[in-house]
């Protein structure tokens, strides 16, 4: 791999408002959601903000297993990174995530009990582009090396 590979993942993964966001149903079937991006300078984590109440979060807690998918349209480039995902509500995690205007989402606030932050932990990340597709460690992206 080159590091241009590594390069063009974070690029992605840098440029992209929303992440569609893969999790496991009760009854084993793959499930995707469409979620806000929360930037981050690490190929490895990545963070999202939700509702403690939605069925999301329940999977997650059920089942650890997810997969995050960043893309590119226009260019036909897209990135599926693979890993689990925790469900973080201590109240650090909420702070350090909170932005001006979720209050739309969480009248009570930072403290609202409604209100969690999703930290997915990635392991690999599948990236296509053109007619390439290949498969890499978080290690071989983070470093740019083989």
């Amino acid at each position: 791999m080159s590091k241009n590979i590594a390069s063009e993942i974070k690029k992605l993964r840098k440029n992209s408002k929303f992440a569609y966001v893969g999790s496991v149903s009760e009854d084993g079937f793959p499930q995707i959601k469409c979620m806000f991006t929360i930037k981050s300078d690490d190929a490895r984590i990545h963070y999202f903000s939700t509702n403690t109440s939605s069925k999301r979060v329940a999977q997650f807690l059920s089942n650890p297993k997810a997969s995050v998918y960043y893309c590119n349209e226009t260019m036909f480039k897209g990135a599926m990174f693979a890993g689990t995902m925790e469900v973080c509500k201590d109240s650090d995690t909420k702070e350090r995530f909170w932005n001006k205007g979720d209050e739309k989402y969480y009248p009570q606030g930072v403290t609202d009990p409604d209100y969690c932050i999703l930290k997915f932990n990635a392991e690999s990340v599948n990236f296509y582009h053109g007619l390439s597709n290949m498969t890499l460690s978080i290690d071989e992206v983070e470093t740019g090396n083989e």
